[in-house]
């Protein structure tokens, strides 16, 4: 009896707990965001993705707090460019969606250009 017991404990330490670690930090992460301690925000979602390598499903929404701490901290090149790296890695997620409409909000504002007027042009040695 005692061999089940410990032999069940040791298998939800290795499953269980990467899991409710990884939710816990989650957590922690938008308790912070909500205070406004985006520094907090970052170290926690650092956390996340250290817990959540076997889970790629949470990637897209750690990708999007960071890209709306980048975004309150006034880094609004960084969050638009996280918010680009969410649209072609996660194409069909919900927040590919909600990167474009943050994409389109930055635009408006005057953040971030939608379109790029400046031209490359090869220099003449």
């Amino acid at each position: 009896m005692r061999f089940v017991l410990i032999a069940a404990l040791a298998l939800f330490s290795v499953t269980g707990c990467t899991r409710f670690a990884m939710n816990h930090h989650l957590n922690n992460a938008y308790s912070a965001y909500d205070r406004g301690n985006c520094e907090q925000v970052m170290l926690e979602l650092s956390k996340v993705e250290r817990d959540s390598r076997a889970r790629p499903y949470v990637w897209p929404e750690v990708s999007m707090m960071r890209g709306q701490c980048l975004e309150r901290q006034k880094m609004f090149i960084d969050a638009a460019q996280t918010y680009q790296f969410i649209i072609a890695s996660y194409p069909q997620s919900e927040y590919a969606y909600r990167a474009r409409a943050r994409l389109e909000t930055l635009a408006s504002l005057g953040h971030y250009p939608m379109r790029s007027s400046a031209t490359v042009r090869p220099t003449q040695f």
